[in-house]
């Protein structure tokens, strides 16, 4: 017991954080919740660096302190701090400041608990966690449009929910264990893996808003606090995507789950970015933009099990994207949810339109920024695994999305200038921190190919 709790401090620390936070609230100190939930998830961040290489698991197998485990809270953690720097802006002076502070650090747990799972029973812990704080996130602003999106979110969560627990009741039934590493145990029911697996991956996919099961996220990115949307772009998606990875390292790979995950990524990607090409509101443009860029992760986890490449690709185009989505929405706070807000951003706040110029060529994938490099391992992984057709059509997106961010880029070039509001100490150390964060990924790039990756012979 006490090994399996010094394995889990990090989460440990992440629950008396936002317990911490939740305390100041009720005793009406918002800014001691916000400089306790920091001081907290940083600490978190810090325990978890001597986790690294570890490879076991606590509590009977249930969780894992693996690779994906490790990273997701190096990746999330600071992602949940730094999207309290936006929530600050929206949310400060408001009566619940210090509630929204504790709901990031729940979500955040909950996350960590998907990212970490080797039960079924984690991954519905995980799901529940996440859902129960983001649904009162959205929600936050008590305003028409919020309310609907907080219940279409509530709603589709507890459907896809519901199917995802009734399908784990066929791998429960079939392998005779809710552990993940029994899995391959039904390699003789090759249809109760996949019906299970379809069940699996309809409750994380609402959580990744995978398409089909996206439907909400638009709605709620708009309807929602800026910073809470940023935030559901990211940290609540790298978990459930790393669950999905978590999950299938113990399928047989006979079932043909691999097939299901290569539609997916299509349909996601595709869809995804064809329809930001049509959107005037840069929220819903970007809700979509990341809609497309969750098909990409599918394209290292399709490779799990069959390439070396496959969990360092997903791992570290999660740390890019986390970075370069971030920081488009950072701008986007600093400059307005419409196209033409950003007409003369280029001319009157060069600084700030170039951090936005990068973040968006980041999420293209052009060098030498991070998101080439997560997605040129990403392609490299699924070509390892013999889906080269799907690499081709992930690269073919890629292509589509330059024309999705140009809508955005070219405005702030080809119009007069015009008053723009400053960054704020909040905004401008959020994008000061994702732009680095793009560069130094982007430019040590040599470094993680050559040192954190093992190529396959």
């Amino acid at each position: 017991m006490a090994r399996d709790l010094a394995l889990l401090i990090p989460e440990i620390a992440v629950l008396l954080t936002a317990v911490g936070a939740l305390i100041a609230e009720m005793l009406r100190r918002p800014r001691i919740a916000l400089v306790v939930s920091v001081i907290g998830l940083l600490a978190a961040t810090g325990l978890t660096l001597r986790l690294i290489g570890a490879d076991t698991t606590v509590f009977g197998g249930s969780f894992r302190i693996d690779e994906l485990s490790v990273w997701a809270k190096l990746i999330l953690l600071p992602a949940t701090v730094l999207s309290m720097l936006l929530a600050r802006v929206d949310v400060r002076g408001t009566a619940r400041e210090g509630t929204v502070y504790s709901l990031l650090c729940f979500a955040t747990l909950g996350a960590l608990v998907l990212a970490g799972a080797g039960d079924t029973m984690f991954l519905v812990l995980g799901t529940l966690l996440t859902g129960l704080a983001t649904f009162a996130l959205v929600a936050y602003p008590d305003t028409d449009p919020a309310t609907e999106a907080a219940m279409k979110f509530f709603v589709f969560a507890s459907v896809t929910g519901a199917i995802m627990i009734f399908g784990l009741s066929y791998w429960f039934g079939a392998a005779g264990s809710t552990l993940l590493a029994d899995l391959p145990g039904m390699d003789t029911m090759p249809m109760a893996v996949i019906i299970g697996f379809v069940a699996v991956v309809i409750g994380l996919g609402y959580k990744a808003s995978l398409v089909p099961f996206h439907f909400w996220a638009p709605d709620a990115y708009e309807g929602g606090p800026l910073s809470i949307a940023a935030y559901l772009s990211v940290v609540p998606k790298i978990g459930a995507l790393f669950a999905l990875a978590q999950v299938v390292r113990g399928l047989p790979p006979e079932s043909g789950w691999t097939a299901v995950i290569a539609g997916l990524a299509v349909l996601t990607m595709t869809y995804g970015y064809l329809a930001a090409l049509v959107q005037d509101n840069v929220i819903r443009l970007l809700a979509y933009s990341s809609i497309a860029q969750s098909g990409y992760f599918l394209l290292g986890i399709v490779a799990v099990g069959s390439s070396k490449l496959a969990l360092t690709s997903v791992i570290l185009f999660a740390a890019a994207y986390a970075a370069m989505n971030l920081g488009a929405f950072a701008v986007t706070a600093a400059t307005g949810r419409v196209l033409d807000a950003f007409r003369g951003l280029g001319r009157a706040k060069p600084v700030t339109a170039i951090a936005m110029v990068v973040f968006l060529l980041s999420l293209v994938g052009i060098p030498p920024l991070a998101g080439f490099v997560g997605k040129f391992l990403l392609f490299a992984a699924g070509i390892d695994a013999q889906f080269t057709w799907l690499a081709v059509v992930a690269i073919a997106n890629s292509v589509l999305s330059l024309a999705v961010y140009l809508r955005i880029v070219v405005p702030m070039y080809q119009q007069a200038a015009t008053e723009f509001a400053p960054l704020g100490r909040s905004l401008g150390t959020v994008v000061v921190t994702t732009f680095a964060a793009t560069l130094i990924i982007g430019l040590a790039a040599q470094f993680f190919l050559a040192g954190l990756v093992e190529w396959p012979a």
